[in-house]
């Protein structure tokens, strides 16, 4: 009989502790506090925008020729030089006598390889002069991205770091030997940045969402074929399923219950789960 009473009391003891335990576990579990950064959902219309990227070139090349051939007696210039019109190149001498050779244009001189002393053709040119003022952006783009391009379109381009207007001058309207159509624009380049053969990257928008809910697309978590955003209500994450309508590297917009105004977490989302206590941190753009 004892020996059962104490077996009892064992027990009893042990599932006090169990009980103890979980009561402090789960107490634990609702004291925990995440601290997350938040950003607030706004309303408003999402442009999707796709880069098309190309290289410089001077706005035009104009070669200098000669009208005879001959002999560089005195060269004014040298290759990288910028030069007005009728500024003197070079004197030439020829059986016809000395020939001076002016700057046709305002540009830089370019391709310029003779010196004094060398014989040179009228059947070549000099030296070019190219248009430096402004530059175009060369692009070869899809048939598909073609239709959202039209002669005269201005569009963002960024050089080298820099954003430029972008103004369209050329629409290809045949495909290349690689299928692609050739596509131009304009640049102004008057303070000399930018130079010729860089990397231009062009942003053409090709479709436009209106009227939508916008969230930071870093505010979107992917798990398990579901996609949700967490709401911060009442120090609270609040696990809400949305849709989305379309995204554009920062923004997305997306479809659910969701207002503007309402704080997003944008970072910290891996610590939670529906219900959890947060501690706000940061907000975007404090």
């Amino acid at each position: 009989m004892k020996k059962l009473m104490i077996i009892a009391g064992i027990l009893l003891i042990g599932l006090l502790t169990a009980c103890t335990e979980e009561d402090q576990s789960n107490e634990e579990e609702q004291e925990r506090v995440a601290p997350v950064e938040i950003a607030e959902a706004t309303e408003g219309d999402l442009v999707v925008e796709s880069s098309l990227f190309g290289r410089t070139a001077p706005n035009s090349m104009t070669p200098i020729m000669l009208q005879n051939p001959g002999e560089i007696d005195v060269l004014e210039v040298e290759d990288g030089d910028m030069v007005e019109e009728d500024d003197l190149i070079a004197t030439i001498l020829t059986p016809a006598g000395k020939q001076n050779v002016y700057a046709a244009k305002d540009g830089k001189i370019v391709n310029l390889e003779a010196e004094e002393g060398a014989m040179v053709s009228n059947s070549d040119p000099l030296a070019m002069i190219a248009d430096m003022d402004t530059m175009k952006l060369q692009f070869n783009v899809t048939a598909d991205m073609l239709s959202h391009i039209e002669k005269g379109d201005t569009f963002t381009a960024i050089i080298n770091g820099t954003e430029y207007e972008a103004e369209v001058s050329k629409v290809g309207q045949m495909p290349n030997d690689t299928g692609l159509y050739a596509v131009e624009a304009s640049v102004d380049n008057e303070e000399g940045d930018i130079v010729t053969g860089v990397v231009a990257q062009m942003n053409v928008p090709v479709s436009r969402v209106e009227n939508t809910i916008l969230v930071p697309t870093a505010a979107i978590v992917d798990e398990s074929d579901e996609t949700f955003v967490y709401i911060v209500t009442d120090d609270q994450a609040v696990k809400t399923t949305v849709t989305i309508k379309e995204t554009q590297s920062e923004q997305t917009a997306i479809e659910g219950d969701i207002a503007e105004g309402d704080q997003i977490v944008v970072n910290g989302q891996l610590l939670l789960s529906d219900g959890t206590k947060v501690d706000i941190i940061e907000e975007s753009g404090e």
